[in-house]
């Protein structure tokens, strides 16, 4: 027999399918017997205490599966960003004092024999890091509380951290993959709809 739910195999006699849960009824069993009766399928009628489960594992698709795991990973990828900010803001320090002295970061002697271009790398580090931080904390946001705008913004936000390489470029690829097919658009909508 097949399910008429799930269209798996059934042995005889089963009451209900042991992947889906759909009740196997009689006509149902006589119609697979016979090729040129078709029944449409059954859904909805569950045996009891299943139901629930069942029909919300049905429903759940992709966006809604991979949304609170996106949302929690752009998190993640902000407080990244601020530590390779300060990271390499403590490299510069480093390389321009040949010591980490106690008027860091800005104090009277920052890059006292350093090359100007060197210095000017600090506030390019800072800027950088804390707009990239920004994007990826309001990304993440937007995404766990489903606003309407979060796919376009985590779409150009993803196309921007593929150029961060491995971690960037992995959230980037992944954020893609959810969020940038149309379906994935008519399922997000749908989402932000309702919340």
């Amino acid at each position: 027999m097949v399910c008429p739910a799930c269209g798996s195999a059934v042995p005889a006699g089963v009451r209900y399918c042991a992947r889906c849960g759909a009740p196997m009824t009689a006509t149902h069993a006589e119609a697979t017997h016979n090729p040129y009766t078709v029944q449409p399928p059954i859904i909805g009628h569950y045996p009891p205490g299943v139901g629930p489960a069942i029909e919300h594992a049905l429903r759940a698709t992709r966006v809604q599966r991979n949304l609170q795991t996106l949302g929690i990973l752009w998190f993640v990828f902000g407080a990244y960003r601020i530590l390779g900010g300060l990271i390499g803001i403590i490299f510069i320090k480093a390389i321009t004092l040949h010591s980490l002295s106690s008027n860091w970061p800005f104090g009277d002697n920052f890059g006292h024999n350093s090359p100007p271009w060197l210095l000017a790398l600090v506030p390019v580090i800072a800027v950088v890091t804390i707009a990239s931080t920004i994007l990826a904390f309001l990304v993440g946001f937007a995404l766990l509380n489903r606003k309407p705008w979060g796919r376009t913004l985590a779409i150009v936000a993803a196309i921007l951290a593929l150029f961060k390489p491995i971690l960037g470029t992995a959230l980037g690829v992944y954020t893609l993959w959810m969020l940038a097919p149309a379906a994935s658009a008519m399922e997000y909508e749908s989402i932000a709809e309702r919340n």
